[in-house]
């Protein structure tokens, strides 16, 4: 814009300019300086770290060194000193900007020691040889003596005991996420339990019968959590929502039929049950029997699939206890003759894989459970033995421990979230010591840690991956929560945090009772009552206590019916049945109103007044006058 149009601008709008003008810059001037100056810097540091290299090696420790920019500073100072006479040519600006251009430091390199023998590696102060953080240290040694040693991982330093009832706790279940549990028993109630809705005092917030008058054998949430599988010890298992309504209930087969396959469901007791690990609406059941089905829940008519176990001669073999795979491709069933067997879960002829004497004939298996890994089963035998195996070889046991009491037939065993522990219970009699909860190695089958849990039977067992805290049901109606506030999350740590409620007292309004001792005693205030005296003396007023009326006496009146009925027939059999008069003598009756009738004659004496005004009675005979030759019909009947 020319000196011309400016001022023609300032006259037409009144000022004389825009104000200041743009600075204008040289790009490629500045690219060039900054090339320049990043190959001198790198020139420099490379002559510093040589004359370093030349000085005796001494550790600096870091009490010796300030911050970060007095390093920095005092690195500068002593480069651009030593490169005085090789720079001598450079002008002030150079200088300048060299040390106006410094760059804050880097952090330090993570995962390598820093040492003040690499220089390159120096980048802010530099620590002694082989310094390390000892928080760090620290850490590192307790993540690896828990790897080494799976019995650090065990959550059992705090425990919290939820009071189910006075029998047999033979059912537990945990939802996926670890908010509720839910416990069954010989005592026939389901309990629910909310961790995040308890406090201290440990009080179930639902409590139902489901299976009216039937042992609880099997609870089991779902993979999503939503429905509850209940297995009891009638014919027909039941689903139940999370709030204890009722979604679905099996069907019950025809009792008559031979062939078990033909029916629509289980035609005696159910003995476990289990959820499909990725299907969630499929579930499976095992009973009395003789047979194993598959079921689903959207679909009521019939089951979907059933395997029936057959002993070595081909007979029908009872199962006791039935799971899933881990991926729930396979089924397993462990029966009464000892067998364990697995199938397909969509081949239900013959069996994929099975053990004729995996246990000793005629004992219940009471669990069976399959690793995380998936290639290792563990079983729970009624002839007192826990049992490993492996699914690539079936024909024979990969560990097995003896000794271990079960007097229950859903006595549990379950593997630790990193598949390294089993854990089982053992039972006792009572008064006989206490129930333990014995962790053994997987590899080993070494006994590495037990718990006693209390002086019964221990039957249930559940760790839970997520929560890590570990669930035990009991003999004595007692559900027990063993967690460890580091290495468990959740769960019980939501609600031994919270105080107990206080319980709310009725509402009474009182009047302040002010004590005057030397007060005269025409303004005495009464002695206040007690309440348990004043409660009496309400009981006798009819009207605070709403006293029934007593029934009415004689004839009916406001609009309430008499005692006898309010009908004439009624009041004449009442007034007949009160009548004292003796009528036996009716001469004597009538003689009784004679004197009356004489003083004032109102009904038959004035008839006859003008024919017979005085009356005549007849005479009453002697019995000696009387003749003997009277006919009988003139005799007087007395």
């Amino acid at each position: 814009m020319g000196d011309q149009e400016e001022s023609d601008v300032a006259a037409t709008m009144g000022f004389s300019g825009f104000g200041k003008k743009a600075r204008t810059f040289d790009l490629e001037a500045m690219f060039e300086q900054t090339r320049r100056t990043a190959i001198e810097r790198s020139r420099k540091a490379l002559e510093a770290s040589e004359q370093e290299n030349l000085k005796p090696k001494e550790a600096l420790l870091p009490q010796q060194v300030g911050s970060h920019s007095v390093l920095c500073s005092s690195v500068t100072k002593k480069v651009s000193s030593s490169s005085g006479s090789s720079n001598s040519g450079s002008s002030e600006s150079d200088e300048s900007t060299d040390e106006e251009t410094i760059d804050p430091p880097m952090p330090p390199r993570q995962g390598k020691p820093v040492s003040a023998e690499d220089p390159d590696e120096l980048i802010g102060p530099p620590l002694p040889p082989g310094y390390k953080d000892s928080d760090d240290d620290d850490d590192d040694e307790d993540l690896q003596e828990e790897e080494e040693n799976p019995v650090k991982r065990i959550p059992d330093s705090h425990e919290i005991t939820l009071q189910h009832g006075s029998k047999t706790v033979s059912a537990l279940g945990l939802d996926p996420s670890g908010a509720r549990l839910v416990t069954g028993g010989y005592d026939y109630d389901v309990k629910f339990w909310d961790f995040a809705g308890m406090d201290a005092s440990l009080q179930a917030f639902r409590s139902l019968q489901p299976c009216e008058c039937h042992q609880i054998k099997t609870l089991q949430y779902s993979s999503t959590g939503d429905v509850i599988l209940v297995v009891a010890g009638s014919s027909q298992a039941k689903v139940l929502d999370r709030d204890g309504f009722q979604v679905m209930e099996c069907v019950k087969g025809d009792q008559y039929m031979v062939d078990m396959a033909k029916t629509k469901g289980h035609t005696s007791m159910l003995h476990n049950g289990c959820w499909h690990p990725k299907i969630k609406e499929e579930f499976l059941t095992c009973s009395n029997d003789g047979t194993v089905r598959t079921w689903d829940v959207n679909s009521e008519k019939g089951h979907k699939n059933v395997f029936k176990p057959r002993s070595m001669q081909g007979k029908r073999v009872i199962p006791t206890a039935c799971t899933y795979s881990r991926d729930g491709k396979l089924i397993a069933a462990g029966c009464q003759d000892g067998s364990i067997q697995l199938w397909d879960r969509n081949v239900n002829v013959h069996t994929k894989f099975h053990c004729r004497q995996a246990h000793a004939p005629g004992t219940d298996t009471s669990c069976l459970a399959f690793s995380y890994c998936g290639t290792v089963l563990a079983t729970r035998g009624g002839d007192d033995t826990l049992k490993t195996w492996d699914m690539r070889n079936f024909k024979k046991p990969l560990n097995v421990v003896s000794g271990l009491t079960s007097f229950f037939p859903m006595a549990d065993c379950c593997f630790s979230p990193d598949d390294k522990l089993i854990v089982t219970g053992t039972s006792v009699k009572k008064d006989s010591g206490s129930g333990k909860l014995l962790f053994f190695e997987r590899e080993t089958f070494q006994k590495v840690y037990e718990i006693e849990v209390t002086d019964a039977s221990v039957v249930r067992c559940l760790w839970h991956p997520k929560l890590n805290q570990i669930m035990v049901g009991t003999g004595n109606g007692l559900a027990k929560v063993y967690y460890d506030p580091v290495k468990s999350q959740r769960g019980a740590k939501l609600c031994v945090v919270k105080t107990k409620r206080k319980d709310k007292q009725a509402e009474t309004l009182t009047q302040d009772y002010i004590i005057t001792p030397h007060a005269l005693p025409m303004f005495r205030e009464p002695r206040q009552r007690s309440t348990r005296k004043q409660l009496e003396k309400d009981r006798l007023d009819p009207l605070k206590s709403h006293k029934p009326e007593p029934p009415v006496a004689g004839p009916g009146r406001g609009g309430r019916v008499g005692t006898h009925g309010g009908t004439l027939s009624s009041f004449i059999v009442k007034n007949i049945a009160l009548d004292k008069t003796d009528d036996s003598n009716p001469r004597e009756a009538i003689l009784r109103h004679a004197k009356d009738a004489e003083e004032n004659p109102y009904w038959v004496a004035p008839a006859y007044s003008v024919t017979q005004p005085n009356t005549v009675f007849a005479e009453v005979e002697s019995d000696e006058d009387e003749p003997h030759d009277e006919p009988e019909w003139k005799k007087r009947k007395i």
